[in-house]
């Protein structure tokens, strides 16, 4: 890892996606990440593949079978006239963009 893993990063699970949760406390061997719509998930660290640029990104091959299953529910609840349709900028659907 090239940083250091800091409270209330965000999470995703690979560079240029959707961010999927935050990281809520940092232990000596492992984290605690709240995952949208799940709640929160003690990883060992080696399910870390990445932190940069403020970012922390997971390793899915070293995540339990729950935490996969709870990344496949991230997006759920979401309002279809919030959702984003442009992950590049996450801009929603028919929104303006301002930039």
């Amino acid at each position: 890892m090239q940083q250091r893993i800091e409270v209330g990063q965000m999470v995703f699970v690979a560079d240029g996606s959707v961010g999927v949760g935050a990281v809520r406390e940092t232990r000596q061997d492992a984290i605690v990440i709240n995952i949208q719509n799940a709640g929160d998930f003690v990883l060992p660290l080696d399910a870390v593949r990445d932190v940069h640029s403020g970012k922390v990104v997971l390793d899915i091959a070293r995540l339990a079978p729950e935490v996969i299953e709870a990344l496949r529910h991230v997006h759920d609840a979401e309002s279809p006239e919030f959702a984003i349709a442009d992950r590049q900028d996450g801009t929603p659907a028919g929104a303006e963009r301002r930039h």
